[in-house]
């Protein structure tokens, strides 16, 4: 990759196409648990622009401007009162419309909060989050359940964490299937079973298989693909498959266990930071969200600081522990996304991609640069991508997978719901 198109897929700020493209959904800003009716209002930054959320005496969220209209003071410190905010400087007061309510500081008779308003952006709870519409606020789409929340009685589990980095070398990880035999072999663990298993402490998976070999299936909201491994079991008459699904722009399903599934949610603050959502969803076993976090090394306060950013940073060397590589563990890195964030941090704020050597097993990560550099190219040209309340495919059927299959088994359809098969053998 050339460093204009690498600028392409990573840029998000200001008028990068990518960051117009983002705008175009439904974005998930921040956690639902992150504020409270009445509470302290909570800096929230998304494609570089710095916003305030808060929840108001009713219960609904705001999401505006961090900063008043008047003289720019930040609204985080601003009193959070009777179903507005009020800045502190001159009492300036803003509902989550971006309404000028009350502006005591001029005069009685003064149309000027008539003719103001705060920016302010529609929100939505679903699912664990906030999310937030910023694109053209004329058009706003109906907001679509995620396929890790398809509906309101689908149990989710969220750990979030603030990563230095770009989002794309993060999306780039998440769908990439070949690493978890190596950087993930001491918390992903062949064993002899049928389908992939969770245990307090692992994954237990039916493969030793480090090089799988990939088929992959492009679709009208991102892509699908499988990684093909050699069973531990029945080598030579079966296969053991993962499928994998990107849902542009922020969303992957990963393969699950048979307790439950998994997703992550990746969304840009900045070029340079993003938020990393790890899932843990589905109607059974779902752990906690407090024991999914202890299970990732993620719990806040432990793990994490308050800002949910990362206790183990480059200049802890992710706090990696050599005397436990030497008793066996492969990373010495506690914690599945910890090892993962190690990876991505350690490439730098934004990946050189110019400098990679891709084989076989990149095949997904040509797929989505390919795919992402023509639709931001589309977008910056006005057009329309990935419009999920049109798929051929919905989202709420949608699911990764991963079982061991006779030889010749069309993934396309494992996992699919009957409506869905032929669509997705095409």
């Amino acid at each position: 990759m050339t460093p204009a198109e690498n600028d392409l897929l990573c840029l998000v700020e200001g008028d990068a196409p990518m960051g117009k493209l983002m705008r175009q959904f439904w974005v998930p800003a921040l956690l639902s648990e992150e504020i409270e009716v009445d509470g302290k209002p909570t800096r929230v930054k998304l494609f570089g622009e710095p916003l305030v959320a808060y929840r108001d005496s009713n219960g609904t969220v705001g999401l505006m401007g961090e900063f008043c209209p008047h003289r720019g003071a930040s609204l985080v410190y601003g009193r959070n009162e009777k179903c507005a905010l009020r800045c502190l400087y001159h009492g300036w007061k803003m509902d989550a419309e971006g309404n000028i309510l009350e502006m005591p500081s001029e005069p009685t008779a003064s149309p000027l909060k008539q003719k103001i308003k705060q920016k302010a952006y529609p929100t939505k709870e679903w699912g664990g989050f906030v999310w937030a519409f910023m694109g053209d606020q004329a058009h706003i789409p109906n907001f679509l359940p995620p396929p890790f929340c398809p509906n309101e009685n689908t149990k989710v589990s969220i750990s979030k964490i603030k990563i230095p980095c770009n989002w794309a070398q993060i999306t780039e990880g998440q769908i990439d299937s070949a690493h978890s035999s190596s950087l993930h072999s001491s918390d992903m663990v062949p064993a002899p079973v049928e389908f992939g298993q969770a245990t307090d402490t692992q994954w237990l998976r039916p493969s030793t298989d480090k090089s799988p070999r990939f088929e992959i299936q492009e679709t009208d909201f991102g892509f699908r693909y499988a990684a093909i491994r050699r069973p531990i079991k029945q080598a030579t008459t079966h296969d053991y498959v993962r499928v994998t699904v990107y849902v542009a722009p922020f969303i992957s399903l990963i393969p699950p266990n048979t307790s439950y599934r998994v997703a992550t949610v990746i969304v840009p603050i900045d070029n340079e930071n993003t938020a990393f959502h790890f899932i843990a969803f589905g109607e059974g076993d779902v752990p906690s969200t407090q024991t999914w976090r202890k299970f990732l090394s993620t719990t806040v306060g432990e793990d994490l600081n308050p800002d949910y950013t990362n206790r183990r940073h480059l200049g802890n060397d992710f706090m990696q522990d050599r005397e436990l590589m030497k008793q066996g563990n492969y990373t010495g890195i506690s914690g599945i996304p910890n090892q993962d964030i190690a990876m991505w941090v350690g490439m730098g704020p934004i990946a050189n991609r110019s400098h990679d050597i891709l084989g076989a097993s990149d095949q997904a990560i040509v797929t989505f640069r390919r795919l992402m550099h023509s639709a931001a190219k589309a977008t910056g040209e006005g057009k329309t991508v990935f419009d999920h309340s049109t798929s051929t495919i919905s989202l709420d059927q949608l699911k990764a997978w991963e079982e061991v299959v006779d030889k010749g088994t069309n993934w396309r359809i494992l996992g699919a719901a009957p409506e869905e098969i032929q669509e997705l053998q095409t």
